[in-house]
C-alpha cells in the first residue's frame, strides 16, 4: 500500500512506521543480489559472526555474515580485496542502518583499487629510502614551540591543548589548520607541512582522532609522506587508533597512538621536573654537607700536622740554637777568665797583649772573673 502523506501533526507517522515501510519496500524490491565492491574494515566476532563493510570509489554499505555462512568461505579474505557478495539488502529500523545482512557467499576478485594505492605508495617511498631508521630524528627535550598540524573542527585539538597546558604551560603552540578526511586533505596537510618551512618551531605534531578507515586513507598519501620527510623539524604521527598502522606513522620520526599521547611523548611534566630538581637540591645540599665536613676534618688534620711540624721545626732550631750557644760560650773570653785568666786593658779598653804594650808607669785595667782591678807598670 502506498504511503500517504499525512494532513496535519496529528496524524504523522512513527518513526517506527516509517522504518516498516523502507524494510518492506527494499525487500520487495531488490531481494538477493550480487553486489562486487572492495572490502573494509573486516572485524570477526568471538561468536563466528563477521561484520565488515562494501565500498568503492564513492559508497559504502555495512554488510553482516553469520556465522553458518562465514565458515563455508574457503580462503580468508583481506581488508583491501576486491569481492563479490551474494546478499539481501535489509533496513534496519532499530538502528536506521541500510546493511547487506544476508550474505551468503563471498568470493575474493583480487586488490582493491585503495589497497593497490597504498602498495604502490609504500613501494616508491621505500625505494626512496624513506623508512630507513637512520632518518629518523631525536626529539627536542624542552621545545618551546610546538606545531600542531590538525583540524579545527576536531576534539583533538582541544585534547593536544589541556595536555599541553597541563604538562608543560609555558610551551607555545601554535596551531597549523588541516582539513583531515576527505578530498580536500590531500592538498590541506601538504600545505600546512609546507609551512613548518616559514614558521619558527622545534617540534610538530599531526594528529586527528580516530575513525574508519576510509578516514584515514589521506595518511597514507605519497605526496603528504613526502611533504612530511621534507619538514624541517621532527615529527610525532598521532593519527587514528593505536591498531592503524599508516605509511605516515612509518615516515614520521615518532608515533603515538592518539594525539593526547603524542603531547605526552612531546612535552615534559612539569610536577615530574619540579620533583626531580627538588631532589637534585637535596642531592646537592646533602653533597655539599658532606664535602664541608670532609674538607673541615681534613683542614683540622692539616692544622694538627701544622703544629706538629712547626713544634718540630721550633724543637730542631732551639737543638740548634743551644749547641751554637754551647761553642760559643765555650770560645767565650769570659770561659777562659772563670779557669782563672785575667785580660789587661789600656785606657781605651783595647786589650794589651804584647810585653812592649805596657809602659812603665801607665795605669791599666785588669779584668777577672768577677770584676775589674786597677793596676799600673812598674818595669816593662
Amino acid at each position: 500500500m502506498p504511503l500517504q502523506l499525512p494532513d496535519t501533526r496529528q496524524t504523522a507517522f512513527s518513526v517506527t512506521e516509517v522504518a516498516e515501510v523502507l524494510t518492506k519496500a527494499i525487500d520487495n524490491t531488490l531481494g538477493q543480489i550480487w553486489i562486487k565492491g572492495e572490502l573494509r574494515e573486516l572485524r570477526k566476532h568471538r561468536n563466528g559472526h563477521w561484520y565488515f563493510s562494501l565500498a568503492d570509489e564513492k559508497s559504502q554499505l555495512r554488510c553482516v555474515m553469520w556465522q553458518s555462512h562465514a565458515q563455508r568461505v574457503k580462503a580468508d579474505p583481506k581488508d583491501g580485496a576486491e569481492v563479490f557478495l551474494l546478499a539481501r539488502p535489509t533496513f534496519w529500523g532499530g538502528k536506521g542502518d541500510l546493511r547487506l545482512s544476508a550474505v551468503t557467499l563471498l568470493q575474493s576478485e583480487g586488490i582493491g583499487a585503495q589497497q593497490l594505492a597504498y602498495l604502490k605508495a609504500r613501494e616508491a617511498l621505500m625505494r626512496d629510502g624513506l623508512f630507513d631508521p637512520m632518518r629518523k630524528r631525536p626529539l627536542p627535550e624542552l621545545p618551546v614551540t610546538l606545531a600542531l598540524i590538525t583540524s579545527l573542527d576536531g576534539a583533538a585539538l582541544g585534547d593536544m591543548v589541556s595536555v599541553a597546558r597541563r604538562r608543560w604551560p609555558s610551551v607555545r603552540l601554535l596551531v597549523l589548520p588541516a582539513t583531515v578526511q576527505g578530498q580536500r586533505a590531500e592538498g590541506s596537510l601538504i600545505r600546512a607541512l609546507a609551512l613548518l618551512e616559514r614558521v619558527s618551531a622545534d617540534l610538530c605534531v599531526i594528529g586527528r582522532g580516530g575513525g574508519a578507515k576510509d578516514d584515514l586513507v589521506v595518511f597514507n598519501s605519497e605526496a603528504v609522506c613526502r611533504a612530511a620527510a621534507r619538514a624541517p623539524i621532527p615529527i610525532i604521527s598521532a593519527v587514528g587508533h593505536e591498531t592503524d598502522l599508516l605509511l605516515l606513522d612509518e615516515i614520521a620520526d615518532r608515533r603515538a597512538p592518539t594525539p593526547s599521547a603524542a603531547m605526552e611523548m612531546a612535552l615534559p611534566d612539569r610536577e615530574e621536573i619540579v620533583e626531580r630538581i627538588a631532589t637534585l637540591g637535596i642531592r646537592l645540599g646533602a653533597g655539599l654537607r658532606r664535602r664541608t665536613e670532609l674538607l673541615r676534618e681534613r683542614m683540622l688534620r692539616s692544622g694538627d700536622r701544622m703544629r706538629h711540624a712547626m713544634h718540630d721545626r721550633l724543637r730542631t732550631v732551639r737543638v740548634r740554637v743551644d749547641r751554637l750557644g754551647a761553642q760559643l760560650q765555650i770560645l767565650s773570653p769570659l770561659k777562659t777568665l772563670e779557669r782563672g785568666y785575667a785580660v789587661p786593658r789600656n785606657q781605651a779598653g783595647a786589650v794589651l797583649r804584647r810585653r812592649e804594650e805596657f809602659r812603665p808607669g801607665e795605669r791599666f785595667d785588669l779584668q777577672v772573673r768577677d770584676g775589674i782591678v786597677a793596676a799600673r807598670t812598674e818595669s816593662p
